[in-house]
């Protein structure tokens, strides 16, 4: 129940008054804060960040559950990518050593390979996920969700018991 209550607020998102922009924002930053493990300075500045500019939140949850997600999966890449910044590139060994002396820049945990390399990872991905998220919204919205509509998947998957019983009692109130 839960994956079909997700879908279907993210298609509510797709359809949504906010602007394209505002969703690819959301989404982006999204994406980002998911790559990324949860307990750092920058997970925490994104968040504020998320508050204070105008994007859409649905879209940044969505976004932060399926990268967390997926995440797991990409951690040898992130250690692999990480270990490599850090210990690889002999010119920033000493802007390193610098960083780490300093008060606050620990709290990023920029020193573990992991972080390291899912934080660049999430920064390379951000634009292509912005620009790409706001072409699958005007795509959706100007007329792809017809189309899916009339996908034999989706036509099994909204004919079902189940969906029919999920419809029933989604908006059910005590």
């Amino acid at each position: 129940m839960f994956w079909l209550q997700f879908i279907s607020k993210f298609i509510k998102v797709m359809r949504a008054g906010a602007s394209p922009a505002q969703i690819a924002g959301g989404f982006s930053l999204g994406l980002l804060t998911g790559l990324m493990p949860f307990m750092t300075l920058q997970s925490a500045l994104i968040f504020c960040i998320l508050f204070l500019i105008n994007v859409n939140l649905s879209a940044a949850t969505f976004a932060t559950f399926v990268a967390g997600f997926g995440a797991f999966l990409l951690d040898p890449i992130f250690h692999s990518l990480g270990f490599y910044v850090l210990t690889g590139i002999p010119a920033l060994q000493g802007a390193w050593t610098a960083l780490y002396n300093m008060p606050v820049a620990p709290l990023t945990r920029f020193n573990n390979t992991v972080v390291m390399g899912s934080f660049l990872s999430g920064l390379l991905l951000f634009v292509p996920a912005f620009y790409g998220m706001k072409k699958l919204v005007v795509a959706y919205r100007s007329g792809l969700e017809e189309k899916i509509k009339k996908w034999k998947v989706v036509q099994a998957i909204t004919g079902s018991k189940l969906w029919q019983w999920y419809e029933n009692i989604r908006d059910w109130r005590p």
